[in-house]
């Protein structure tokens, strides 16, 4: 029996009701950054008792890619440790000590490949953002969860801040501390509020997916998710646009900081788009409206002028068969605006397949796209399997990852879809 929760009426202030917490309970953790201090960190932690609860920040917008500059930890018994990785080799023997108990991480997604870089690994997990899906929350944020299930709100005004800076001001530390120190109360509420939905067990089904989650590998097409590059239409700018990537993606991982901090995606496309092969046609006729990116385009366009020119004439020279296509290959089903015309009856199951998924969404409180990744139901719509079937329409979502859970509600609308429109 899947039971519905009750939302409170929210007040026109939706934190009139909750406590404010500012100040960790124990005071702000001391940073672990020798050995001597991990050593005590690791023999605490090993005395608690229950789950642990993690969590790592990062630098993004500052530094190059997503390593992990601060990483917490707390647990009942042991309190909360902030652990620096950057003088360590890397936290395995951390990671020794907490392998055998559950991590309690929210978007687990986003931490589980930074702290995979420092020797830290999951064997079982609490995912408290993905359990607030799955249990409806209406906002599922970490503030928004403790605000629902503990009545309590954090403040959150250090949550994009460089934290590869040295050392790391106080009320930084603060702000970390607290996103770990309630993690475990709130696992334990949402736990029970699956458990009462009738919905643990689909939980328990996905933290389980997500120890083995690998963030998508490097495919040589990073380049077409350059912000505004719908501006780029002929072979010949995309070309341009992709060498002006690589160029300053070289550049941003030889100084460490993010590539945005070089020249942002709108330089790259203004290059793109006009081809300059000259210094003088460099600068953009085209201003930023944001001043702080306007002077840093100036800046990166000046220092590594070079760089750009050569950049556009490789592309000015490359062969048209060398050109990169208007869009990146795909084995996938076209997009499902092309459907009507392509195949009429696949738009008709997807149309079909889409309202029965919305009402089951509806139904059970999940929103669609935890029911079944939408890209999933698109292959199996476009390209069913020979025999419709239960089983083998099962066995489809099964080869794609899907967890028992979403097959036993999907597979039947999906089922009734291809029958309905074979």
């Amino acid at each position: 029996m899947i039971r519905v929760p009750e939302v409170p009426d929210l007040d026109p202030d939706p934190t009139s009701d909750f406590e404010r917490v500012d100040v960790p309970s124990g005071g702000v953790p001391r940073v672990v950054d020798t050995e001597r201090d991990l050593a005590e960190a690791m023999e605490s932690l090993r005395g608690g008792s229950g789950p642990v609860a993690v969590d790592a920040e990062r630098a993004s917008g500052y530094r190059y890619g997503q390593r992990a500059y601060l990483v917490q930890l707390s647990r009942r018994g042991s309190g909360t440790w902030l652990v620096d990785p950057v003088p360590f080799a890397d936290l395995a023997g951390l990671d020794e000590v907490l392998a055998p108990d559950e991590w309690v991480l929210h978007a687990a997604t986003q931490d589980i490949p930074c702290l995979a870089e420092v020797g830290l690994r999951p064997r079982a997990l609490f995912d408290t953002e993905l359990g607030a899906r799955l249990a409806g929350l209406p906002r599922v944020g970490l503030s928004a969860s403790l605000e629902y299930y503990l009545g309590v709100t954090l403040a959150k005004e250090h949550s994009a801040v460089d934290w590869s800076t040295r050392p790391l001001p106080e009320p930084w530390l603060r702000y970390a501390a607290l996103d770990v120190e309630l993690l475990v109360d709130l696992r334990d509420r949402m736990e029970r509020d699956l458990a009462e939905q009738g919905k643990l067990a689909w939980a328990r089904q996905e933290f389980a997916a997500l120890v083995d989650f690998r963030p998508r590998s490097a495919d040589g097409e990073d380049w077409r998710r350059t912000s505004g590059m719908h501006r780029v239409r002929r072979p010949r700018n995309l070309a341009a646009l992709r060498e002006l990537w690589h160029a300053r993606d070289a550049i941003a991982q030889e100084r460490d900081v993010a590539p945005s901090r070089i020249v942002p995606d709108s330089t790259l496309v203004d290059l793109a788009t006009r081809m300059p092969l000259h210094p003088s046609g460099l600068a953009s006729e085209r201003p930023d409206r944001s001043r702080s990116r306007q002077r840093r385009a100036e800046q990166g366009l000046q220092r590594y002028q070079r760089t750009w020119l050569d950049a556009v004439r490789r592309a000015a020279e490359l062969p048209e068969e060398e050109l990169p296509a208007p869009s990146p290959r795909s084995e996938g089903p076209p997009p499902a605006r092309a459907w009507a015309e392509r195949d009429p009856a696949a738009a008709q199951r997807l149309s079909m397949a889409r309202a029965e998924l919305a009402t089951l969404s509806e139904r059970v409180d999940v929103p669609v796209e935890n029911l079944m990744t939408p890209e999933h139901v698109r292959k199996v719509l476009w390209r069913p399997p020979s025999t419709v079937s239960a089983r083998t329409v099962d066995e489809a979502f099964a080869a794609l990852g899907a967890r028992p859970w979403q097959r036993e509600l999907v597979v039947p609308l999906v089922v009734a879809a291809l029958q309905e429109h074979p």
